[in-house]
């Protein structure tokens, strides 16, 4: 089976396990699960819950063990996009090719409905483990999940990325910024599946290579297809990073470059999850696949 069609049905499956613990949309409180709904349901690569699931196969663990918090992930990852597109932050009016969330409840609803997801993804996650018998390992994953959406990953990420605006910074800094608001979620998703699978440390410290190259090599490819894509396509506007006067790996190294040291991120992410089981044949087709893709 070709790789695109292994991928959709994977993004299926993560629909439908969405589906299932998708808040009701009802009681005094109705607007905000339709607003949390709303951005859950709008589609998008679901590949932080894909990767959770892979990365707990990767090393010998059971799938089913992974799913709440291949949930909790793409609850997380959908709060800070509601938060990203706010007026405060990016300003954007369009998310996968829908209206942003601001746009139809508002900003103040906006706001609650991204603090909403990530409150409803901790719930989620620790519900799951509280009667688990192995239950300090599934500590041990919301850990890591939550150091890497925070302060010392992802938040601290787009705290570097906001201060930058309208200055052209090092390479140094733009690292730090992607490493952390864009790899480090797929770091920390790996590294929590790979944790409930029973990783090795050995193991774990090649998934978290694999995870941050890959991160890192999304991000520039998005850098990319910034300036090279098409709206329709990516489902958002095109042109924000220079709108913004965001410093990119294009805008300091140029589109060459950029594309050169993604494929070698990739070459090399692939290289170290080389002998990790026999699952890992989706996590390089993957892999491939972010380097290469239009959207």
């Amino acid at each position: 089976m070709e790789f695109k069609q292994v991928l959709k049905e994977k993004i299926g499956y993560i629909e439908e396990i969405l589906n299932e613990y998708m808040p009701k949309e009802e009681g005094y409180q109705k607007t905000i699960m339709e607003a949390m709904n709303y951005s859950l349901k709008a589609g998008g690569k679901r590949l932080r819950p894909i990767l959770t699931l892979e990365s707990c196969k990767a090393v010998g663990g059971k799938e089913e063990d992974a799913i709440p918090f291949a949930v909790a992930i793409e609850m997380i990852h959908t709060y800070s996009l509601i938060h990203d597109d706010l007026p405060a932050l990016d300003n954007d009016d369009l998310r996968r090719g829908k209206p942003t969330n601001h746009k139809v409840f508002g900003d103040a609803m906006a706001t609650l409905a991204g603090d909403a997801l990530l409150n409803y993804a901790f719930e989620i996650m620790l519900s799951s483990s509280i009667d688990k018998e192995d239950s300090n390992k599934y500590l041990k994953a919301i850990n890591e999940i939550a150091k890497h959406a925070g302060i010392y990953g992802m938040i601290g990420g787009q705290v570097v990325d906001i201060e930058s605006e309208n200055k052209v910074i090092e390479k140094k800094k733009l690292d730090f910024i992607h490493v952390n608001k864009t790899a480090a979620m797929i770091v920390g998703c790996m590294r929590a599946g790979a944790i409930i699978g029973g990783a090795s440390e050995d193991e774990l410290q090649r998934i978290t290579k694999y995870g941050k190259n890959i991160g890192l090599s999304f991000q520039i490819v998005d850098d990319i297809l910034d300036i090279t894509g098409d709206e329709k396509t990516l489902g958002k506007p095109i042109g924000s990073d220079m709108e913004n006067h965001k410093s990119t790996y294009p805008s300091l190294l140029g589109l060459e470059k950029s594309r050169e040291i993604a494929k070698g991120l990739i070459n090399d992410g692939k290289t170290s999850i080389e002998g990790l089981s026999s699952q890992v044949q989706f996590l390089n087709q993957l892999a491939d696949y972010i380097v290469s893709r239009d959207c």
